[in-house]
């Protein structure tokens, strides 16, 4: 990926939130892969939470953090498959004001080339809220690597060309505006 030399790094001030009714933070590997994977990169971890597959409790904390001035992404891992318990999509469906279909799209684009056909259990997706960037991620560490590895390292990376998401947060929030 192309990355300008003579740009400036911006870290993204980024919350992690773990969806799982049978992990604890102690156990959580794909948490404990995504916070490390996020400072490496530069960026700055300033929350993480785990919380059971229940809509009402994630659709919540999104909200919490979407207001929270200290937050500007929020990436979510478990909860994007299609059994009864999978829930995180609806969750983010109730604070989603703009779904970014091109993350899903591309996630699975690329874990297809892993997983073959069984990525299309994943329903990874992301979106923008309040001007706050959402991602939901796969419970396991292999989708956590891959969502990191092959899309959001560079597009929370300002340096990142032709284009990325960082540059696009000033304007997150324009039709917030009064007037």
């Amino acid at each position: 990926m192309p990355i300008d030399p003579n740009g400036t790094f911006v870290p993204v001030n980024i919350a992690i939130l773990t969806v799982s009714d049978t992990r604890d933070l102690a156990s959580d590997r794909s948490g404990d892969t995504l916070a490390m994977r996020i400072e490496a990169s530069g960026h700055k971890l300033v929350d993480r939470a785990l919380l059971r597959d229940e809509a009402d409790l994630i659709a919540g904390k999104l909200r919490d953090w979407i207001a929270d001035p200290q937050v500007d992404c929020v990436i979510t891992t478990g909860g994007t498959g299609i059994t009864g318990r999978d829930v995180t999509p609806e969750a983010f469906a109730r604070v989603l004001e703009k779904e970014i279909t091109g993350f899903g799209e591309l996630f699975r684009m690329l874990s297809y080339q892993k997983i073959g056909t069984s990525t299309m259990q994943s329903r990874a997706i992301g979106g923008v809220a309040g001007g706050t960037y959402l991602f939901a991620l796969p419970g396991s560490t292999g989708a956590v690597k891959d969502a990191w590895d092959d899309i959001l390292v560079w597009q929370l990376d300002a340096r990142h060309r032709p284009c990325n998401l960082v540059e696009l947060m000033p304007r997150l929030k324009e039709h917030l505006a009064p007037g």
